[in-house]
């Protein structure tokens, strides 16, 4: 199902985006977390997309790399170890955004769209969340209604990661509110090109500052029919099957985080002298590091377990499901164990623990 040796085209996109990293993002994190720089993080990806990193897991035929899951997951460890904003906003757009074009469009939607998802020239969106209905996505508010050759979309939704900057956002919307969660659609929205869609508000947040979740409001929105995804009455299934997807992608998001803790921490405590030796001499340190080095890698094998399932085309819904819940747990706990070991320092804005304890937090919380 998968080998601990990795074959020399996931090394060589590991070592890619690693590269893209320190050259590109870490420098800038501190000041785009501070100044809450979402639009620097929308350029980072379009960078991204010149290197054929925006479509990691799509096929050749629509733009994308051609690859799969696992090598996504590397990518995201990467970005995640030196910046969990700009992480979180790529996770969206391939697992969120893209990932229900690419499978559930038809034919037409697929060449319309996936290309230029794939190569950065649009970032995707997912608008599932309303302010009643999180979690319960049967309590869906919005409607769309067909007249015409087009549908109306009225409602609202929040914390849409990448909403305001996105080119595309897949909608979801009750055609038949009669029938609860299979009265569901889902659309591909151009709000840019499309009249009736607001962002009318960025929320402040407490980590992930340099990412943008909008509230979206759609008065009378107009969107083509040629833009229903899938049938009427199939949007939960597809909402469902890409928060599988996208579990995958916060899995990744999480450990990502939690590596960059722990390698920030182990190499202070090698460096940090007290009482005339490395702190990382002390015993109690030892036992930090050793269960922040056991539930790191435990995070990575269960992100790497979930994504060659899927890769491989068997069931992963359960096994996505751990490998998020366990991730998140890791990268809050390793964080915390992380900003202990570097003392009052790790409170300090100078170092990048305390961005990171702050990022880590929402992993408990976002994709269920």
């Amino acid at each position: 199902m998968y080998s601990l040796k990795f074959s020399e085209e996931q090394e060589r996109i590991r070592q890619m985006v690693k590269d893209f990293a320190e050259k590109e993002v870490t420098a800038g994190a501190k000041e785009r977390d501070l100044n809450e720089d979402f639009l620097a993080t929308r350029d980072l990806l379009k960078k991204m997309g010149k290197l054929g990193l925006m479509g990691i897991p799509y096929a050749k035929e629509y733009g994308g790399a051609g690859l799969g899951y696992v090598e996504y997951a590397l990518a995201g460890f990467e970005l995640n170890k030196v910046d969990a904003s700009l992480g979180i906003s790529y996770s969206v757009h391939i697992s969120l955004g893209s990932g229900p074009i690419y499978n559930f469009g038809n034919e037409d939607q697929k060449k319309k769209y996936m290309p230029k998802l794939c190569s950065g020239e649009y970032i995707a969106a997912f608008g599932l969340t309303e302010p009643c209905a999180g979690s319960d996505a049967g309590a869906s508010q919005c409607t769309a209604v067909l007249k015409g050759d087009k549908y109306i979309l009225n409602g609202t939704k929040c914390f849409t990661t990448n909403g305001e900057f996105a080119d595309v956002i897949v909608v979801f919307a009750m055609t038949d509110p009669s029938q609860g969660t299979k009265g569901i659609s889902a659309f591909i929205v151009e709000p840019k090109n499309f009249p009736g869609i607001k962002f009318i508000k960025r929320e402040k947040k407490m980590g992930i500052r340099a990412s943008v979740q909008n509230v979206i409001e759609m008065e009378n929105l107009e969107v083509p029919k040629e833009n229903l995804l899938g049938k009427e009455g199939q949007g939960f299934k597809i909402a469902m099957a890409t928060l599988d997807c996208g579990r995958i992608g916060v899995a990744a998001h999480a450990t990502g985080i939690a590596m960059g803790a722990y390698e920030y921490a182990l190499n202070y405590s090698k460096e940090r002298v007290q009482f005339g030796r490395p702190i990382s001499s002390l015993q109690g340190l030892q036992w930090y590091i050793a269960e922040m080095a056991t539930k790191v890698e435990c995070a990575r094998w269960m992100t790497y377990r979930a994504a060659s399932l899927k890769v491989s085309g068997m069931p992963y819904t359960k096994e996505a499901a751990i490998a998020k819940f366990n991730a998140s747990k890791v990268a809050v706990e390793v964080t915390d164990k992380a900003l202990q070991i570097h003392g009052g320092y790790g409170y300090m804005r100078d170092y990048p623990l305390e961005r990171m304890y702050r990022d880590a937090k929402i992993t408990e919380i976002y994709e269920g």
